[in-house]
């Protein structure tokens, strides 16, 4: 008789589409993770706030609140696993709001389900990874006056970028693709008021030396 494989974690999956839910937990179970599947918000934050899944993949339009509202109340970048918001085509301005307000990633309609599983792969190691190894070097204790505060995530971003790493490289590092890197990394360069690339890292330069 076969033993069951061991689980590889719970993922959260919320989407009011059943043919969605269906497929991601076809997908993701096959690949050895346990899915819970929910239709709306409201049901996915009654488990969410007392039990922490591995991901939680979250559909931008949901009924009642919105995939960005229930990013909101679990405090995003703050809750203890990695969030990737689900969005069709039309919905990439809403998905790059979603990831100002902590979600990891976006993973967009249509998916390939191979996609999917490697992504969240990538994702979920990256984070145990960085827990792991707790703080960040010392850009997690810089300060930059005068400017408008970075998330924990754009100060990952950035330790990335000034150890010299390209966008696809800091992207494998941090579990998410090359193309939200350079969208935090506009995001950085515009709130430290970089005008390019060499001058953000003479901010970050002339912040150490502060520091030190």
């Amino acid at each position: 008789m076969n033993e069951k494989p061991a689980s590889r974690g719970e993922i959260f999956v919320v989407d009011d589409d059943p043919a969605v839910r269906e497929t991601l937990s076809i997908v993701l179970s096959a690949a050895g993770y346990e899915v819970i599947c929910f239709a709306d918000g409201a049901a996915l934050l009654a488990v969410a706030r007392n039990r922490t899944p591995s991901c939680i993949l979250l559909d931008v339009h949901i009924p009642g609140k919105s995939g960005l509202d229930i990013l909101r109340e679990l405090r995003g970048e703050d809750y203890p696993a990695p969030i990737f918001m689900i969005s069709g085509q039309g919905d990439i301005p809403m998905a790059v709001t979603a990831i100002k307000n902590g979600a990891l990633d976006f993973i967009e309609k249509p998916f390939r389900g191979s996609e999917i599983v490697e992504r969240l792969d990538e994702a979920i190691g990256a984070y145990a990874r960085r827990n792991a190894q707790g703080a960040l070097s010392n850009i997690a204790s810089l300060h930059f006056p005068g400017k408008e505060p970075l998330t924990r995530r754009e100060r990952e971003v950035l330790e990335q970028f000034t150890s010299g790493a390209s966008n696809k490289e800091a992207g494998r590092t941090l579990g998410i693709s090359p193309r939200t890197i350079e969208d935090h990394r506009a995001n950085i360069m515009k709130k430290l008021g970089a005008r390019n690339a060499a001058d953000l890292v003479r901010i970050v330069m002339t912040a150490r030396q502060r520091a030190s």
